[in-house]
């Protein structure tokens, strides 16, 4: 490594993740020091989060809590690492502009250790009320653990950061970009691609005057939401904190993952929007005894477990699959509260056989919570969108298609079927939907969605479209960008003729 941060070594072009180092001194922050230097533990906690996500594709919401407790932090320290942690990752793209300005040169010609330091130390200068000396010092001593040789160069880029506020920093990527698209993406730390994406998303519902609102709230820390499984815990939702908006089984606390370990699983994390997607098809009709439920693409079980509380208290039987082993065991565990005989099949969801599963009819309700792109829950898991790519789109969306024809051919004459996904792209969202309706002819009948929402939620709901679809929003809602359609197999269908 060149003593000036590595102009040319562990070169290599990379999206703003970066890649694995190449070359000496750019191990991880526990590996020891050639100096004595005191770093803050919410420093070297964060450090390592980061050096993770980029190195092993790990992600940082189920990292960061183990290292967290690990490493013993509580209270501010908890709160500090946190911030450091997802607040850099929310605008790496942002801060790795204002780098190359100060450091003089692209941020591919940075090691990727000494960038990850970098955005590390730029967050606190313009993002935080770090004090601008503890953010350079305390960056600078982590230096001298993890790249030695590179400490001066830190130093020397945190100031030129510092010099400049963070506004003043904003106005001149603005100023610098060729398109209102390339300013947007830069300034809110997003990939063109994604800006593209969610303008077009917005413009569908005639929104597209709130692509900045949604771009803002993206990277915002978003609360920790909880659900209390419906009758299966041991006090009313306005009993356990602040109930939530619109779900009826949802409610924030001021200590929640305290409140998670002590009602062992009866309550859990669980995004409001998801409540609501899994809740539309649990009563989106009265159940009525016997029916039999599928959770499809299951893992790791978050809808499964809620699900499993509204199949209990109705009276229906659940089966849940999903592909991978080591997901179909989370959904095992999520499960574990509910006193309901779940079958968990681990396959692939377009080859099923409903009675493989116990309904040789097929299923009355399926919930198809479809492999998406993620873009709506950017806020939850910050990292995402530096790792999807615009050819993800095509991939994902052949794999929805597949999955949806499977669905609608387990379902049983007059079934339901819920498509879900975490990303409001059209081409997932409205493109995939559309396009199965085509393929499935007259055997399908849309429902009134937005009627099936909007009977569950607490209040009224400002929702767009013409209600065969609903479409979540960050800025609007409060959740994550969940999108959910509901359609029944008609009665006079034949149970599996419908997917071809």
């Amino acid at each position: 490594m060149s003593g000036d941060g590595g102009a040319d070594s562990g070169r290599r072009a990379s999206r703003p993740s970066g890649g694995r180092a190449r070359g000496a001194g750019s191990r991880g922050a526990a590996s020891g020091s050639r100096r004595d230097r005191s770093v803050s533990p919410a420093r070297v906690v964060a450090f390592d989060v980061l050096e993770a996500v980029r190195t092993s594709d790990s992600y940082a919401n189920l990292l960061l809590p183990a290292r967290i407790e690990r490493a013993g932090l509580e209270g501010s320290d908890a709160g500090l690492a946190t911030e450091l942690t997802y607040g850099t990752l929310r605008r790496l793209g942002t801060w790795d502009a204002v780098i190359a300005d100060a450091a003089g040169r692209p941020t591919d010609r940075i090691d990727p250790p000494v960038l990850d330091l970098l955005r590390l130390g730029t967050h606190q200068l313009l993002a935080t009320r770090v004090p601008t000396h503890a953010a350079v010092n305390e960056t600078v001593a982590l230096a001298h653990r993890v790249a030695p040789a590179a400490a001066g160069f830190v130093n020397a880029v945190l100031r030129q950061v510092s010099r400049t506020d963070a506004e003043e920093w904003m106005r001149r990527l603005a100023e610098s970009a060729r398109d209102d698209t390339e300013r947007l993406a830069t300034t809110t730390s997003h990939p063109a691609w994604i800006v593209r994406a969610l303008r077009s998303a917005l413009a569908h519902e005639g929104r597209a005057d709130e692509l900045g609102a949604l771009l803002d709230a993206d990277n915002a820390s978003p609360v920790v939401n909880l659900v209390a499984l419906p009758g299966l815990g041991d006090a009313a939702v306005d009993e356990l904190g602040a109930p939530d908006v619109y779900s009826p089984v949802g409610f924030t606390a001021e200590h929640p993952l305290a409140l998670v370990a002590a009602h062992e699983g009866r309550i859990r994390v669980q995004d409001e929007g998801s409540q609501l997607a899994a809740l539309a098809l649990s009563r989106a009709r009265p159940v009525e005894p016997g029916e039999r439920w599928l959770d499809l693409c299951a893992g790791p079980g978050g809808k499964t477990a809620l699900l499993a509380a509204e199949a209990l208290a109705g009276g229906a039987a659940l089966a849940a699959n999903e592909l991978v082993p080591a997901r179909a065991e989370l959904v095992r565990r999520a499960i574990a509260a509910v006193p309901l005989d779940v079958h968990v099949r681990v396959g692939d969801g377009t080859d099923l056989d409903p009675a493989e599963l116990g309904a040789p009819g097929g299923f009355d309700r399926i919930l198809l919570d479809a492999p998406c792109t993620g873009l709506g829950a950017l806020r939850r898991r910050p990292e995402a969108r530096w790792r999807k790519q615009p050819a993800d789109v095509a991939e994902l969306t052949a794999v929805q298609a597949r999955l949806a024809d499977a669905a609608f051919a387990a379902l049983a004459p007059g079934g339901i079927l819920a498509y879900v996904t975490c990303s409001p792209h059209t081409a997932e969202t409205h493109g995939t939907i559309a396009a199965a309706l085509k393929r499935w002819g007259e055997a399908a009948e849309p429902l009134d969605t937005a009627a099936a929402v909007r009977q569950v939620a607490n209040r009224p709901l400002d929702l767009g479209g013409d209600g065969r679809t609903v479409q979540l929003w960050p800025h609007r809602h409060g959740t994550d960008a969940m999108f959910i359609a509901l359609v029944r197999k008609r009665p006079e269908a034949e149970p599996a003729a419908a997917a071809r």
